[in-house]
């Protein structure tokens, strides 16, 4: 991974993946951002122009650690997700202090506006934290929306209750460019109030032209997952999860109705599932259909779906998974769903045999409940409570 010391910073072409390393002195100025991009110091929206006027560069800062608001980048579709700065109650939607939701409103808008809209979005810069000071990692050059999202569903408005306040706050999808080098020339003239746009990357130069957008796309070489990586790695991840485990302790016939709610979290298109009874599941804990497509024209395709509610160091194992390979018919697909993970002998066959099976796991759980307003332990107790309370 590159490197780019402190003193270079200000020289430094933009390398994707690439870290910018800020100072030592453990303050406020060590942040890298104000030498390599002359912008603010502070907060995730960090802009040159004005904001009601013409916006010349946004960078977008984020830390990827905030549960309640997962900013996160799909490496394998070039997605990034962004969460607005109307955080927390009492505010109206485009009412923050850095005008970060205002900001996002308006680009989204000039982006469905043609080419003369296209070309006043302003270059996108996506930065997150290195974890180590206030280093910094270069995500890429993004644009406005997705070319497999609906336009509706780009930037969103999506209400949240803290405490009994509720509120809006923008969820924002954006393409990452395919584009691995951002030169330091094309940054200056920006800087300068002067930008030469010819020294753009020509993926950035064709989007603001045809609207077309090609995204950096980065495949997965290793296809099955470790136990490490479906756990999740971090103190509230892994209360969030316990709680579940805690609630359907005893009660692994209840804990399926709770698989088969955040399967309809994470398949949004699930047209219908229905939980069977135990002495009738014929190694099925839940049966489905998925919609695909939408109007007359749709179909639907049957899959099933078994849930276990495991914790650690217990793993979901080949004996298992061979039960709800044994149950799939043909064009049939299945979901497991478990608080715990699979283990590596089972998830390598299920690959290397090529079944049809969507893995859920303890951290996919956390991930999924975070991004849907439950990221925190008395969140998700309440949501147990209220949708699948104990019997008396």
């Amino acid at each position: 991974m590159k490197v780019v010391p402190v003193d270079q910073l200000s020289s430094s072409d933009l390398h994707v993946d690439a870290i910018y390393q800020g100072g030592r002195k453990g303050n406020a100025g060590d942040d890298p951002l104000p030498t390599l991009m002359r912008v603010d110091s502070q907060g995730g929206f960090r802009y040159r122009g004005k904001v009601k006027g013409k916006l010349e560069m946004l960078v977008l800062m984020t830390s990827m650690n905030d549960a309640d608001w997962p900013d996160d980048l799909d490496s394998e579709t070039g997605i990034f997700t962004y969460y607005g700065d109307n955080k927390k109650p009492g505010r109206e939607l485009h009412d923050t202090g850095r005008d970060g939701n205002l900001i996002l409103k308006t680009i989204f808008e000039d982006s469905r506006a043609g080419a003369e809209g296209r070309g006043v979005v302003p270059p996108i810069f996506l930065f997150s934290s290195a974890g180590v000071s206030r280093d910094v990692r270069f995500l890429g050059l993004a644009v406005p929306g997705a070319s497999d999202l609906d336009a509706s569903e780009e930037l969103v408005a999506i209400w949240r209750n803290v405490k009994g306040s509720r509120f809006q706050n923008y969820r924002a999808r954006f393409t990452v460019l395919d584009a691995a080098q951002m030169s330091r020339s094309w940054i200056d003239s920006i800087i300068a109030g002067q930008p030469n746009h010819g020294l753009a990357p020509d993926a950035w130069k064709t989007w603001r032209k045809t609207g077309k957008r090609k995204a950096l796309i980065a495949g997965r070489t290793l296809e099955y997952r470790s136990r490490a990586e479906q756990l999740p790695d971090d103190k509230d991840g892994q209360a969030l999860i316990a709680a579940v485990r805690e609630h359907f302790k005893g009660r692994p016939h209840a804990f399926e109705h709770c698989a088969a709610a955040l399967a309809r979290l994470m398949i949004p298109d699930i047209a219908g599932l229905d939980v069977t009874r135990p002495s009738r599941d014929g190694g099925r804990d839940a049966v489905g259909q998925l919609r695909v497509g939408t109007g007359p024209s749709s179909i639907l395709v049957d899959f099933a779906l078994e849930a276990k509610c495991y914790s650690p160091p217990t793993a979901v194992g080949v004996k298992d998974m061979s039960r709800l390979i044994s149950r799939l018919r043909h064009r049939q697909f299945g979901v497991l769903v478990t608080t715990s993970c699979v283990d590596l002998q089972a998830y390598k066959e299920i690959k290397e045999d090529q079944h049809p099976i969507l893995i859920l796991s303890a951290k996919d759980i956390v991930d999924l409940l975070r991004r849907n307003g439950r990221g925190s332990v008395p969140a998700v107790k309440t949501w147990l409570e209220e949708e699948f309370p104990k019997e008396d």
